[in-house]
């Protein structure tokens, strides 16, 4: 009766143990998996800023240009009236 018992405490255990790893096993994949979509949620936003950095510059070049053009040159936008648009010539 003793042994019976014993081994039905033993088989239990097992049991228990057997269980805690599947759970522990699922736990893992399921926290790789979120490891996997934050990574590829970074790595989007590392795409975007360099995006925004590119387009920070080219503004920052533009400004940089239209201030030279004032300050150094003394150019200013012409008035409404002394704007001419010219239509290109037909391509054949």
């Amino acid at each position: 009766m003793n042994t019976a018992r014993l081994n039905l405490i033993l088989i239990l255990m097992a049991l228990a143990c057997a269980l805690s790893v599947v759970a522990a096993n699922h736990r893992a994949r399921k926290l790789f998996s979120e490891l996997e979509a934050v990574q590829k949620h970074m790595r989007d936003l590392d795409v975007e800023f360099g995006q925004l950095q590119l387009e920070q510059s080219t503004v920052a070049a533009l400004v940089r240009v239209e201030k030279l053009a004032r300050d150094k040159l003394g150019m200013k936008q012409p008035a409404p009236g002394q704007v001419i648009s010219v239509d290109a010539a037909p391509t054949q």
